[in-house]
């Protein structure tokens, strides 16, 4: 072989070859008077955590020595100015947050909201930029953040506004497990039955179905619809909006080749264990979903934000004051939570590429589901 047709062929490797890079994970310190810093320090105490990913901390680097000096742990950390300045192999710190301010653990205080505002603003930034590729929040108290500049009632609606105004965000909790999304999410249970209408249902199907197919690749979503009213109403006894609201919008999306099933009661769907049947679940409220979801997934659950055209996760709890400063918390959340992003980013560039040239399908309607019928698979949401 000549040397210009070696030099050729390496070209064509060359463009050929995939390119692998340690995605950068963004991560916000949260509240400073929480388990935030803890969590951090310990999920990236594990030399095996920078091998997976460059993680860039958004917060203080004071409040950061304190949490780690009062905590006993020694977590090594780089400070750096931008993102682009981050070492892979290394955990670092861009220092966003300078305010002088004590940190009182267990404490809701002002400053303490506006530490996290300050550092989940720059990181918000960095994740439209390009700079970082996903992001992972660590908790805040809702109360403490509310300020002028954030007038929000959580991340989720936060991250809608800053990052898609015109996107419906999905809340979705998740482990190896279960995956429940939601219709309604921080909404006072008193509003709740107005804002379940068929219209909302049936797009939070859609949503769920979209988000299953593209986040997780998963490619023939089964999907289970929760009832509003205790026992399903009870036949109208006790509510009507399984027959007048609900079940017209899954009979929509299964119209549309969505496998979608319901509504259950909540109490015998997880009471039987029911979800082990379904990718995903669709409740119509926060606390419907959540209280089960945690009962069973404490250790290992995580928040992700679906909809959005960034990747965003959390751990499923709080900032939990109760044991802040005290060198108790898991981290297994957190890491999951980590995990989970790194994933779902691949995920989504996969199926991406998967459907960048696709070839013409031909597909054959057959009954299932009790004679429900295959269609094709819905396009991607606009």
């Amino acid at each position: 072989m000549t040397n210009e047709q070696t030099a050729h062929t390496e070209e064509q490797v060359a463009a050929i070859a995939p390119t692998h890079h340690r995605l950068r994970v963004g991560i916000t310190h949260g509240d400073i008077n929480g388990v935030g810093y803890e969590l951090i320090f310990r999920t990236f105490a594990a030399p095996e955590m920078a091998d997976l990913c460059t993680p860039i901390v958004f917060g203080s680097a004071k409040v950061a020595h304190y949490h780690r000096k009062a905590l006993g742990l020694d977590t090594p950390f780089q400070v750096v100015a931008t993102a682009a300045d981050a070492l892979e192999g290394q955990l670092n710190l861009i220092d966003c947050a300078t305010d002088d301010v004590s940190v009182q653990f267990g404490q809701c205080s002002a400053e303490a909201g506006h530490m996290a505002y300050v550092a989940l603003e720059a990181a918000t930034e960095a994740l439209k930029a390009g700079d970082i590729d996903v992001l992972v929040t660590a908790p805040i108290c809702k109360s403490a953040i509310q300020s002028a500049d954030f007038r929000f009632v959580g991340h989720t609606e936060y991250l809608a506004d800053r990052l898609a105004p015109d996107s419906q965000p999905l809340m979705m909790l998740c482990n190896a497990q279960l995956r429940v999304a939601l219709v309604t999410t921080h909404l006072p249970l008193r509003d709740v039955p107005a804002a379940i209408t068929t219209e909302s249902v049936e797009q939070h199907i859609r949503q769920v179905y979209h988000s299953l197919r593209h986040d997780f690749l998963v490619p023939a979503p089964r999907i289970a619809v929760l009832g509003l009213n205790p026992h399903n109403g009870d036949n109208g006894t006790l509510g009507s909006e399984e027959a007048d609201i609900i079940r017209p919008a899954i009979q929509a999306a299964v119209e549309d080749g969505i496998q979608c099933f319901g509504p259950y009661p909540a109490d015998g769907f997880f009471g039987a264990g029911l979800y082990g049947e379904f990718d995903a679940v669709l409740a119509m409220y926060h606390d419907q979903a959540l209280a089960p979801f945690k009962a069973l997934s404490m250790d290992d659950g995580v928040n992700f934000t679906a909809g959005l055209p960034y990747v965003r996760t959390s751990p499923d709890h709080g900032t939990a004051f109760d044991i802040a400063g005290r060198g108790i918390a898991s981290e297994a959340s957190f890491r999951r939570a980590i995990y989970d992003a790194i994933d779902i980013c691949r995920n989504r560039r996969a199926d991406d590429d998967a459907r960048r040239n696709p070839l013409p399908k031909l597909y054959h309607e057959r009954r299932e589901d009790g004679l429900r019928v295959q269609r094709q698979p819905l396009p991607p949401l606009s």
